[in-house]
């Protein structure tokens, strides 16, 4: 499929999916005029980029966690593996820290709502 029904395939905009492809986090077929054709392992690959782009995964990490998009074997050691879970987990304990951060700012706010109800004052003008 071209680019226009891949986009519309995967909900994800035709601008997207060929940064998807500079970052080669996707390598789409091209058809003998040089289009992209964009095949179904490619939309479903394209469906896992964006689900790992909106759990805060940088590209950089997501390019390391999924396997090579031409299935050439990536080379990674157990090292490497390794050293990725470490990335993934600091990732996910700096976001861990900051909803922490925010359910602060958010009871705070909801305290400071509750008294101002109770007591009837009003917001400063």
């Amino acid at each position: 499929m071209r680019i226009s029904e891949a986009s519309g395939a995967s909900g994800v905009s035709a601008r997207s999916l060929r940064y998807y492809e500079d970052e080669g986090l996707i390598v789409p077929g091209r058809s003998s005029n040089g289009f992209r054709d964009y095949c179904r392992s490619t939309i479903d690959r394209v469906l896992a980029v964006r689900s790992l782009l909106e759990s805060g995964l940088p590209v950089r990490l997501i390019r390391e966690a999924l396997p090579s998009p031409t299935g050439e074997a990536d080379g990674r050691t157990d090292v490497a593996h390794a050293e990725f879970l470490h990335e993934v987990q600091a990732h996910r304990d700096r976001l861990a820290a900051r909803a922490a951060i925010l359910s602060n700012q958010q009871a705070a706010l909801d305290a400071y709502l509750r008294e101002a109800r109770r007591t009837g004052r009003r917001s400063p003008a």
